[in-house]
């Protein structure tokens, strides 16, 4: 049986909820298709910085004549690159640490970032505006780490209990039991749930 038809074979036995907090979507659907070693948080991040240095080299090499801009680039590729692989680590050590699971990053605002981003490193590359590069790499660098931060890295996290034999939702069922407790211990006594309920609602405001 090869890894693929195992790993579905996982996913037949979670409901559809749990199926969608694995999966995630069609990014992060993408990303389940490869190995585990291969997705590792810190290998997104270092393909996300990659993905941007390819994308900044026009800028680069028009902002100077001749072979000097490749320097330049590289140097900044390297960091770029660097800077989100740790930030990958980062994350999945935070991951482990609270056990958060994945939350949908705002779309609205990460999406557009990075070509704002580009835009404003080519026109302070070129010289049309001096513009303060911190705005521009920010702009850069932030999407890519923010969706493995709040996406990606608790995702990951899940496959590889899954992948272990665990249940990566035996947690969260707990956490969504834990409001029962206090039902079972007053009974059916209605002063005191009145009073457990009175008690939620004060904690709630």
């Amino acid at each position: 049986m090869s890894t693929s038809s195992a790993w579905e074979k996982r996913l037949e036995s979670l409901d559809a909820s749990e199926r969608d907090t694995l999966l995630g979507t069609s990014l992060s659907r993408r990303f389940t298709k490869l190995p585990l070693w291969l997705s590792h948080p810190a290998n997104i991040g270092g393909f996300y910085g990659m993905l941007v240095s390819i994308a900044i080299i026009l800028p680069y090499k028009f902002a100077q004549s001749g072979s000097g801009w490749v320097s330049g680039w590289l140097f900044h590729s390297a960091l770029l690159v660097a800077a989100c692989l740790v930030l990958g680590l980062v994350s999945i050590l935070l991951v482990g640490l609270f056990k958060r699971f994945p939350i949908s990053p705002p779309r609205g605002i990460l999406y557009p970032m990075p070509f704002i981003g580009f835009a404003l490193l080519t026109i302070d590359r070129t010289d049309m505006m001096q513009i303060p590069s911190l705005i521009s790499w920010f702009l850069l660098l932030l999407p890519g780490p923010m969706y493995v931060h709040l996406s990606w890295a608790p995702r990951w996290r899940l496959l590889c209990m899954i992948e272990d034999g665990k249940d990566p939702f035996a947690e969260m069922t707990k956490i969504e039991d834990e409001p029962k407790h206090a039902e079972l211990m007053v009974g059916q006594d209605k002063e005191m749930l009145e009073v457990v309920d009175t008690f939620d609602e004060f904690e709630e405001e």
